[in-house]
């Protein structure tokens, strides 16, 4: 490692780059060609056309002589760590039920950094710009599960949490602040529920729970996502939090029996 990098000893840089040529890829660039991936990665392109050439060989990439789209092979990367979990296993069936209550669409998440990330979903409708998936991300402080992660964090945890997080406005009611988000996790804290109004996308409400292992911690949150045009926030509180807390106590219930319930 070069004095300065800024890089431990043991970083290998090649790895770094290989990984970012996967990322390169996503919903709104399932195909790309040398440059696209060069451009997207900062790397000369040919050391681009190296890795993507290696991962063809290795079966995570195809190659159509003109673009480079990933593989199904990919999901093996993550596979190791969901099926590590019984989380989605556990939640999904209390989802679908959930769904079939509510008529909206629910989801479970666990916090990645300051990202949460989707581990089960039930859609019912698509009522966002982007396609949510498992495995989808979202900057934790503008979303309900988000928020109810983050309150579920002791004070030392948050504290490197807001160090990090880019107050962005995703839309004119996000939150930018670090000292109005805390003031917020306050009371996500004190009613045990989280109700985010349009602050990751317009049109886009949503409420969620925590959820607990079984020695009280937050691990998860459970949410339900709702257009705008179809809620008012108080109709969100009366109609859509009571069965959301239920199916919260009933999942936790199952996790506290379930002995392989692991969650990270």
């Amino acid at each position: 490692m070069e004095a300065g990098s800024g890089r431990a000893a043991h970083h290998v840089q090649s790895l770094e780059r290989g990984l970012a040529v996967i990322k390169a890829f996503g919903a709104g660039a399932p195909q790309l060609t040398l440059s696209d991936v060069a451009k997207a990665t900062g790397l000369t392109r040919a050391a681009a056309r190296r890795f993507l050439l290696t991962l063809a060989d290795l079966g995570y990439v195809r190659f159509d002589g003109k673009y480079f789209s990933l593989t199904a092979k990919v999901l093996e990367l993550g596979y190791a760590y969901l099926s590590s979990l019984s989380l989605p296993e556990v939640v999904q069936p209390h989802l679908e039920r959930l769904s079939a209550e509510v008529h909206e669409s629910c989801s479970v998440s666990v916090l990645d950094g300051t990202d949460i990330v989707y581990v089960a979903r039930v859609a019912v409708s698509r009522i966002m710009t982007v396609s949510i998936n498992v495995g989808t991300r979202f900057p934790a402080h503008a979303t309900s599960m988000g928020r109810v992660l983050l309150a579920g964090l002791d004070e030392d945890a948050l504290a490197d949490q807001l160090r990090d997080v880019t107050f962005d406005p995703l839309t004119d009611h996000t939150i930018t602040s670090a000292e109005k988000l805390r003031a917020e996790l306050e009371a996500v804290r004190a009613q045990g529920w989280a109700l985010v109004d349009q602050e990751l996308e317009e049109g886009l409400r949503s409420v969620a729970a925590p959820i607990r292992d079984r020695s009280g911690k937050v691990v998860a949150a459970v949410n339900i996502s709702t257009h705008a045009s179809r809620t008012t926030p108080e109709s969100v509180r009366t109609d859509l939090v009571p069965p959301l807390l239920a199916t919260a106590a009933r999942i936790e219930a199952d996790l506290a029996v379930a002995p392989a319930a692991r969650v990270s």
